[in-house]
């Protein structure tokens, strides 16, 4: 039995092949000319893959990361050719997921232990991030839980707004306390709602922009320590929403969070629109957070767990 059909559903794979499709074209579409008429992996043919993992958006670093794993793989096995260069980048990329306690999840699974898993979500305006809610929403409602969310981003109209809409779309409670409030207040009394209402998880959005990083620190910072005064051990993660088109801005604004506030898990949004899929090898292992979703279509189902093994599989799948 094949790894997608046992772990993923023939219309999940369809969805996370379409969603990779650019980023797989330009990719291979680079490494076939840069092996092309060479049979061994010489100087030349990592010179030209660094080059390309570069530009593919993963980013020097770990760019450098791989170059040399796959250099000392060579010098080790002196018969390994360009034939075998494909099996070794997925070998490597896999295992660099793996040291980032990035996990194969199989489903939009809580831990059965917490209620309300309460869920705090950060990210910039624009990225996606009230969608992505509501999608989680979604999958967590169509799995027999009952949701609330929170309307923690109190500068925008707009947020409140597009957060009720996705509310009554999905099905699911909503907690708001309008504009220009605070948005520690609302938190604390999203889980309070939770509490009261037997809630199985609670999503808490917050405001995308701030005008200082110091000012995003501290929001953040305060907003936590007032859902953990809610509930003990609260929040029990901090989800990161990035933007996968914007390429190196997402390691900008992954670092600026990751400074800000204790982020456990990614979320990597617009896949199927951008040939920067790499930007999700990258910033996971620049940053040690897991990628948990990614979002591969606008449909409201389109929102997966992420699975390094899959992920990795389609993008290699020629």
């Amino acid at each position: 039995m094949s790894f997608f059909n046992k772990f993923f559903s023939k219309e999940k794979k369809e969805d996370l092949d379409k969603g990779l499709e650019k980023t797989k074209e330009s990719f291979f579409g680079k490494l076939t000319k840069a092996v092309a008429g060479k049979t061994t992996v010489d100087d030349e043919v990592l010179d030209e893959l660094e080059n390309i993992l570069i530009t593919s958006d993963v980013g020097l670093d770990t760019t450098v990361k791989i170059i040399e794993r796959i250099e000392a793989r060579v010098a080790r096995d002196k018969y390994l050719g360009t034939s075998e260069l494909n099996e070794i980048l997925r070998d490597e990329i896999v295992q660099l997921l793996a040291e980032n306690n990035t996990t194969d999840l199989e489903d939009f699974t809580l831990p059965a232990s917490l209620k309300p898993n309460v869920i705090l979500v950060v990210g910039v305006n624009g990225v996606g991030k009230t969608t992505t809610i509501g999608k989680l929403a979604y999958q967590y409602k169509q799995r027999g839980m009952k949701v609330v969310m929170g309307a923690a981003d109190t500068f925008r109209a707009a947020a409140v707004d597009q957060l009720k809409i996705w509310s009554e779309r999905v099905g699911c409670d909503f907690y708001s306390k309008g504009m220009n409030t605070d948005p520690a207040a609302v938190a604390y009394e999203t889980v309070q709602h939770a509490l009261n209402n037997n809630c199985d998880v609670a999503i808490i959005d917050t405001a995308g922009r701030l005008h200082t990083k110091i000012n995003l620190m501290k929001e953040l910072s305060k907003i936590k320590r007032s859902v953990g005064k809610s509930l003990e051990g609260a929040p029990h993660e901090v989800l990161l929403v990035l933007d996968a088109t914007t390429g190196q801005n997402a390691f900008e604004q992954a670092r600026h969070f990751t400074d800000a506030t204790e982020v456990s898990a990614l979320a990597l949004t617009k896949l199927d629109g951008t040939a920067k899929g790499g930007v999700a090898i990258g910033i996971s292992d620049q940053f040690k957070v897991p990628i948990k979703y990614i979002g591969v279509g606008e449909a409201i189902d389109k929102l997966q767990v992420f699975n390094k093994r899959a992920f990795v599989d389609s993008l290699f799948e020629q």
